[in-house]
């Protein structure tokens, strides 16, 4: 099969460094990663041409990230991974990110270019995400280390619905912030915000890949489109 017909998914799951490229030409590999490469990139209105030639020379050259390819982890592994680099951390980066966009609100709410609303959107992501991990770290996760992953469909359904809302949630961040794009003469702590902002949407990113497109396609692939 062509390069352009496979999903954003399977792109992701078998070359390396392509997670980078789609995300530099904003094409949705986690909570999209169902589509295929001519599907997404024609939603975006972006030429596929010089994407599936990067795409090659991706899968021409060996990884050089250093990133360990979790793709043929053991299942019980995956997850003990997930729960450390992505359930701990998120846990650790939100309420800071809420702290310092309380204080640029209230120091700088007079601007027009400030992200009026940004602490209250975080705080309403910070629930909606330990919502949802602790419904994977109290239900699905059991199953999937228990063996009965081939029996979690239903959950894995809903934790894929529920990634879709985080996906929402991250367009209407970049929204609030300009791309999370500082304006000239932002303060350090207005900085600092979008700083850790960036390293929170790679991260959050990076998670929904790594369940949808490799722990949950095990046991409930998704349908391609």
């Amino acid at each position: 099969m062509e390069m352009i017909e496979l999903s954003l998914g399977q792109l992701a799951r078998r070359i390396p460094g392509a997670t980078r490229l789609f995300d530099a030409h904003r094409l949705d590999f986690c909570c999209g990663g169902n589509k295929t490469l001519r599907a997404a990139a024609a939603a975006a209105g972006v030429d596929t041409a010089p994407i599936v030639e990067e795409l090659r020379l991706l899968a021409e050259r060996a990884d050089t990230s250093g990133e360990r390819d979790w793709q043929d982890a053991p299942a019980t592994e995956l997850v003990e991974h997930i729960l450390a680099r992505y359930h701990s951390v998120h846990r650790e980066q939100l309420p800071e990110l809420i702290r310092l966009a309380r204080k640029v609100e209230q120091v700088h709410g007079d601007r027009a270019d400030c992200p009026h609303g940004l602490a209250e959107h975080l705080s309403a992501m910070a629930q909606e995400l330990e919502s949802h991990m602790r419904k994977e770290e109290d239900v699905l996760f059991p199953m999937i280390v228990r063996g009965q992953g081939p029996r979690a469909g239903a959950p894995i359904n809903v934790m894929r619905m529920e990634h879709d809302d985080h996906g929402v949630a991250l367009r209407a961040m970049e929204a609030m912030t300009n791309d999370i794009t500082a304006p000239a003469g932002a303060c350090t702590t207005w900085r600092a915000l979008y700083t850790g902002l960036r390293t929170f949407r790679a991260d959050l990113m990076a998670h929904i890949h790594t369940e949808n497109n490799i722990l949950f396609e095990r046991f409930a692939p998704a349908v391609v489109h």
